[in-house]
């Protein structure tokens, strides 16, 4: 999987996008796979920056060889200052889709010799629960002589390219690069490779669709809406995503819930311990807490609580401990406190020296000037 990221001034939405990848891989499948970050900027201190503000969120990742960061030398790039206005477009956007263009050849090459296939994605998405799963299936099921698979009807978001075809793809991009945007080369390029000049245009597109597949749903859905471009806004929504990606039903142990915090609508604490929905509260302070107390003592193994969703990603549980009451009440007020939520996330093993568990808190220790979501509770357990 390969993700190009640049500057850019208003919001970067890069954790955001690799939280949401990294989360629905399970541990076999990310022996499969590689996530490249390409830092498509050539200033050493911005790359360090972007690099040591990323990585810590995904040590395993990054130890395990699943996550590499890499950027371009600076004498990658060629001068931007004298390239020809096309099609209406400004200097500034020229600029800004030639460099494009080098950005996804130089990623497309990098990545090449790493796996059977490639995906291309961008630093501002959300995936789907199961997409690898999604990806692989849809892929068996086609002949061998596809070109592009198309997970998501965006720009360049959720294409899926066979490795051996890729240097191919990007000679096409570097004869092109200062001409025309990347999705349109693209299908130049499908143009070139079965389309019959002595034919009409539906001729030609049918041809074309025989290898550019469109899977659906789409796995892949746009979030951000500030672009790399300087002062563009993008809005861009992919309408076959769907609505149910925030949420994702568990197999929780029955329990009674129960909170301090202000409940905002209909989004109760209730729906996010089913997985039917988040947990949506008013504005945490001190001394506020979320509640889960289990109908009989579990044995509970491991636990997840994942706050903010990628629509509302600063709705985060911030400065709040996960605490848990033993069958056997040892301390003061029976809690013992085993974990806290970083960045927005919490998650563990329970010592099993603990033994049975009666209940687990949420407990906030200073106020939050935001509101709160909680968007995934997750408990491994045995009765």
């Amino acid at each position: 999987m390969g993700i190009p990221t640049v500057k850019r001034e208003k919001k970067n939405y890069l954790i955001d996008t690799l939280h949401s990848l990294l989360y629905e891989l399970s541990e076999e499948q990310k022996k499969d796979c590689v996530i490249i970050i390409f830092i498509a900027e050539v200033d050493a201190s911005y790359v360090e920056s972007v690099a040591e503000n990323s990585l810590p969120s995904f040590p395993r990742e990054v130890q395990s060889g699943v996550l590499e960061v890499i950027s371009p030398p600076a004498s990658y790039y060629p001068d931007f200052s004298n390239l020809k206005k096309a099609f209406g477009d400004s200097e500034d956007r020229v600029r800004w889709r030639t460099k494009q263009n080098l950005d996804y050849s130089f990623l497309m090459l990098y990545a090449q010799p790493k796996g059977t296939f490639y995906l291309q994605l961008e630093d501002d998405i959300i995936a789907k629960p199961g997409f690898i799963e999604s990806i692989k299936s849809f892929a068996a099921q086609q002949s061998q002589d596809w070109m592009v698979l198309e997970f998501s009807q965006l720009g360049f978001i959720g294409k899926l390219f066979k490795s051996e075809d890729l240097p191919l793809i990007v000679e096409f991009f570097l004869m092109f690069y200062k001409d025309k945007p990347i999705d349109w080369l693209i299908d130049h390029l499908l143009w070139v490779k079965v389309c019959n000049p002595e034919k009409d245009t539906t001729h030609c597109e049918t041809e074309k669709s025989k290898i550019r597949i469109r899977a659906k749903p789409s796995l892949f859905q746009h979030m951000g809406i500030y672009s790399s471009l300087v002062g563009k806004i993008q809005n861009l929504k992919d309408k076959d995503f769907g609505k149910n990606h925030l949420h994702k039903a568990h197999n929780n142990p029955p329990a009674n819930v129960d909170t301090s915090l202000g409940i905002y609508q209909q989004y109760t604490l209730e729906k996010v311990y089913k997985g039917q929905d988040f947990f949506w509260a008013l504005s945490p302070v001190a001394g506020d807490y979320i509640r889960f107390t289990f109908l009989k003592p579990l044995k509970v193994e491991k636990y997840l609580f994942r706050s903010g969703n990628m629509e509302h990603p600063g709705d985060k549980l911030f400065n709040t401990t996960v605490e848990v009451l033993p069958a056997d009440v040892t301390t003061k007020d029976g809690y013992l406190k085993i974990g806290a939520f970083e960045n927005g996330i919490a998650e563990g093993s329970i010592n099993q020296s603990i033994g049975r568990i009666q209940a687990i808190r949420l407990s906030v220790s200073s106020d939050s000037p935001v509101w709160a979501i909680l968007s995934e509770v997750k408990f491994k357990y045995t009765s």
